[in-house]
């Protein structure tokens, strides 16, 4: 149920491939109509302590936007990480993840969480290269 670019993968589309591909004329209206209305996007719980597992409710400024679908904890980032579908059917431009107040509930308890549609880890994949 998810495009690619609901998920961040729109770049990998061959949008001129020889003889097209199904779906290609809804994903390029949905390409044309503005920023998604849903998206993909990594969080990362400021605080070491809580743990993320799927289903978590992700709030925006206090009112629900989304769930995590998947979580664990980064080792490297010292706190749990999760991938979180977000959602607003008024689109969501970059800046909307970007300049958020998000929180994340985990067991009833609510933690701060940072939002980023790059990777936290060696986003500019030096690390991998090297």
């Amino acid at each position: 149920t998810d495009t690619p670019l609901d998920v961040g993968l729109g770049f990998a589309v061959a949008w001129d491939k020889p003889g097209g591909f199904i779906g290609r004329e809804a994903l390029l209206a949905r390409r044309h109509a503005g920023p998604p209305r849903r998206r993909l996007a990594q969080f990362l719980v400021e605080d070491p302590e809580p743990l993320l597992h799927g289903g978590e409710p992700i709030l925006r400024d206090g009112r629900r936007f989304g769930h995590i679908r998947a979580g664990a904890y980064g080792h490297t980032l010292g706190g749990a990480v999760g991938l979180g579908m977000v959602e607003d059917e008024a689109g969501i431009p970059v800046e909307a993840i970007q300049g958020g107040r998000f929180v994340i509930d985990v067991a009833g308890n609510r933690y701060p969480a940072r939002a980023s549609l790059r990777p936290f880890y060696d986003p500019d994949r030096l690390r991998i290269k090297s």
